[in-house]
């Protein structure tokens, strides 16, 4: 009796498959199958537990069906279930639904890709060698400008009076660039491949519209004691030291008193004799006369001790200047024995110390040499008249004070530009090599050169004849007995 009340209670009752609103509630409460309002835990587990195990023995075409009757439950024993089957029964079916899926949209995918990946393939192809044209184009007209730069820079070679392996670039010169570089490229022109050879021959047709002459007097000399690697630095330096080393040319004015020009004169008169006596470089001469100025620049002496100081003067330049220099004998013995051994030696030192033992100068004849090179580069067989002439006319100035107010290296460029025009008329002593070299352009030069052609005909009638006797000795051409016919002023 009491297994029939249940079995009625049970079937009264349908299983709580959804969540039991009040609608729900007073629904199954008309019909008479309301659960209890509190049941147990533990029938409420044992509930879930039975119909997920019922869920469970389904087969896979049945998980979407719901349970429509309570019979069906009860019908079926009562199974403990294990929490792992439990959980993982929706997510195994999930999974295996996810990956179904994902791999119907792989093959999907891998379809669409194999559709498009030769186009693709092809339009990189295509993108690639596009840019390998464009960049061997690019490589291309850079060498041409690159071409055309170096083309740019070359002077040129051929000219009526100088050599065409001579020149030099403009660039080594430091002048400006007289044409401007055509760098655009004309467009729908193939640009061929640009060799050495096509190079070189841009370079020829470029040069042709060129007529710069400036000569390089430093590219063949290989001689290692000619320095021609440092020569530009050596007379950039000579330049900056003119300038800090130079003998005040009013001295005889603010200073002196019982020595006048006249003696100075005089004494460089004789000393170019001592020179000739004892075979002396001419450099040695050069530094004696600088050496004095200096001295009495900023000394006063007398006329008795002028001798000694001459002579004491040049003992110190052939000291510095000459292989074997002449003793202090040599030289006491030259001035008659008025001045002694005891008297050259103590002078000697006062100069010294006065001159805190600095005697390197740039004198004229430092500059001269380089001018004179310069001034060969426009002959094609050296002139050997054009070098004796411009040193002859250099040594006229160690006589005369007035030119102490002129630098050393106006004084050079003078007397080259003077020789040249003395040996010949027909064309323009200066050129673009010699402005370059010497730094001065013919205008600046114009007052030194004129008084320098005073020296030269020896308009004041001085008797000073030491420098004009020795250069009209055959073995210096004769260059003192020459003149120009036609004044030098016509060329200013």
């Amino acid at each position: 009796m009491r297994n029939e009340n249940m079995t009625i209670g049970f079937s009264n009752l349908k299983e709580p498959t959804m969540r039991i609103t009040r609608s729900r509630a007073k629904a199954l409460g008309s019909s008479g199958g309301l659960p209890p309002r509190h049941p147990s835990v533990r029938q409420d587990n044992k509930q879930g537990l039975g119909a997920q195990g019922t869920k469970y023995k389904r087969s896979a075409s049945d998980e979407n069906n719901p349970v429509t009757t309570s019979s069906t439950a009860c019908q079926q024993p009562k199974r403990r279930a294990v929490l792992r089957d439990v959980t993982n029964v929706l997510c195994d079916n999930s999974y295996m639904n996810c990956i179904n899926r994902s791999k119907f949209q792989v093959k999907k995918f891998s379809d669409k890709r194999n559709s498009k990946v030769t186009p693709a393939i092809l339009v990189k192809r295509l993108h690639h060698e596009d840019r390998k044209e464009n960049t061997i184009e690019e490589a291309k007209e850079v060498k041409i400008e690159k071409s055309q730069e170096h083309c740019s820079q070359a002077r040129f070679k051929d000219h009526t009076l100088t050599h065409p392996s001579k020149y030099i670039t403009p660039a080594q010169c430091g002048f400006v660039d007289l044409m401007p570089v055509n760098r655009s490229l004309p467009t729908g022109i193939a640009v061929p491949n640009t060799t050495e050879k096509d190079e070189t021959k841009v370079c020829q047709k470029q040069e042709g519209s060129y007529s710069l002459v400036i000569a390089d007097i430093d590219s063949k000399h290989k001689d290692p004691l000619m320095c021609s690697l440092y020569a530009p630095d050596i007379y950039s330096n000579l330049h900056a030291m003119e300038l800090d080393r130079r003998p005040s040319f009013n001295y005889m004015e603010k200073l002196q008193r019982d020595v006048n020009k006249g003696m100075r004169g005089i004494l460089i008169d004789w000393l170019v004799e001592v020179s000739e006596e004892y075979r002396l470089v001419p450099d040695t001469l050069y530094l004696t006369v600088h050496l004095i100025d200096r001295f009495l620049s900023e000394n006063y002496i007398e006329k008795q001790k002028l001798q000694l100081l001459g002579v004491t003067c040049m003992l110190i330049a052939s000291k510095y200047e000459e292989i074997c220099a002449p003793r202090v004998e040599e030289f006491c013995f030259i001035t008659d024995n008025t001045c002694s051994k005891e008297e050259v030696v103590r002078m000697e030192s006062l100069v010294l110390n006065f001159l805190g033992f600095q005697l390197a100068a740039p004198t004229t004849k430092k500059f001269l040499r380089r001018f004179v090179q310069a001034a060969q580069a426009s002959y094609e067989v050296p002139s050997v008249e054009l070098e004796f002439m411009a040193n002859y006319l250099a040594e006229l100035t160690l006589v005369d004070y007035s030119f102490l107010k002129f630098l050393p290296s106006i004084t050079a460029a003078s007397a080259v530009f003077l020789a040249k025009w003395t040996l010949d008329q027909s064309n323009h002593p200066w050129n673009p090599t010699l402005e370059h070299y010497t730094r001065y352009t013919a205008l600046e030069l114009k007052t030194t050169v004129l008084l320098l052609q005073d020296l030269q005909l020896n308009t004041s009638g001085s008797t000073l004849n030491a420098i004009r006797e020795k250069y009209r000795q055959p073995k210096f051409k004769s260059v003192a007995t020459l003149s120009s016919r036609e004044p030098v002023q016509s060329l200013f």
